[in-house]
Order: structure tokens, then sequence, then C-alpha cells
């Protein structure tokens, strides 16, 4: 896997805590839930990135 996809998806997981930290503070349930989501989804690319490593 290169390192252009890892940081991207570590970017997506930064965004996606800013997301919802600012859901947070501006008490924006769907910004919150929005955020979270984008971690998960980074997290789960992140995942595959590195089993995508370990097999090689």
């Amino acid at each position: 896997m290169g390192l252009d996809d890892k940081a991207k998806h570590a970017a997506e997981e930064t965004a996606g805590k800013a997301k919802e930290a600012w859901g947070k503070l501006t008490d924006d349930e769907r910004l919150e839930a929005e955020g979270k989501a984008d971690q998960s989804k980074a997290n789960l690319k992140q995942a595959g990135d590195d089993v995508k490593d370990a097999v090689r």
C-alpha cells in the first residue's frame, strides 16, 4: 500500500475528528455523528491497508 493512501486515510480520520468536535461544540448531533462515521470509514480503510501490507 502506498504512503499516499495511508496519508490520505489518516487525513480523513483527522477530518472526522474535527467534524465530530465541531458538532459537539455547536450541539449539532448530526454533524457529530457524521464525524464519527467519517472516522469509522477511515479506520476501516486503514485496517485494509494493514491487511494488504501483511499479505505482501
